[in-house]
This record gives structure tokens, C-alpha cells and sequence, in this order.
């Protein structure tokens, strides 16, 4: 089976680490990792940013965990979807879990709407 590539931006890891500290995960597995985009054989051309806002928070409550991500002043993805940075994972749980979770659940604003550096990636599923 051949693997797919993904489009999206890898977050600044001295960001991720001070957003570690004021959001800490709530699951075993911390992911905060990237924000994707969208599959690379069928995306459009990727924004052009570097940065991002947080600008809230979702959770299942039974192993989900996101952060809801503005860039270019929107939270919905052109690939459908929200944009989101998949937080913490409990086990058995998976990342793209996160678009259903905020799907079904919505999200709860977060104060302050902390921005970080991102980093144009793409990188194998």
C-alpha cells in the first residue's frame, strides 16, 4: 500500500514548548506537533504563513485532545475541516480523530490567543 504525503506546517519548537507549559496535555501521548493542510496529491497551493494563533480548545473527554489554530485569519481549512494542532492522545486513540472530536464537539475559546511560528512541512502518513 503506498503511503500518502501531507501538506500542513510544523510548529517552532521553543513555541511548542511554551504552549506545552500553558496548555499542558491532558492524555498520555503529547502530539502537538504540526497543523496539517491537507493530502499533497489533491491539496490547493498552501497559504503563505508563518505564523498562527491559537484560539481554542477541543476535547472528547474520553481521549482527544486539540487546539483549535487561526492562520491567515480563518479557522476553516480550504481542504475541509478546522484548522488544529492534535494535542494529546490517550491510548488507542488517533490523530485525525481530532477533525471528528471538533466536528461533533465544537471547541471553547482560549484567552489570550497565544501565537506561535510555523514552518511550512510536508511528511509521509
Amino acid at each position: 500500500m503506498a503511503r500518502e504525503t501531507w501538506l500542513g506546517w510544523k510548529l517552532d519548537r521553543a513555541d511548542r514548548e511554551t504552549l506545552l507549559a500553558r496548555f499542558p496535555p491532558r492524555y498520555a501521548e503529547t502530539v502537538a506537533d504540526h497543523i496539517t493542510f491537507g493530502r499533497a496529491d489533491d491539496a490547493p497551493p498552501l497559504p503563505g504563513t508563518d505564523r498562527a494563533r491559537i484560539v481554542g480548545r477541543a476535547d472528547d473527554g474520553a481521549g482527544v485532545e486539540a487546539m483549535v489554530v487561526e492562520l491567515a485569519g480563518t479557522t476553516d481549512r480550504p481542504t475541509g475541516g478546522t484548522y488544529h494542532i492534535t494535542w494529546s492522545l490517550s491510548d488507542g486513540r488517533e490523530a485525525h480523530e481530532s477533525n471528528d472530536v471538533i466536528a461533533a464537539r465544537g471547541w471553547e475559546r482560549v484567552e489570550g490567543t497565544p501565537e506561535l511560528r510555523i514552518e511550512a512541512a510536508h511528511w509521509p502518513s
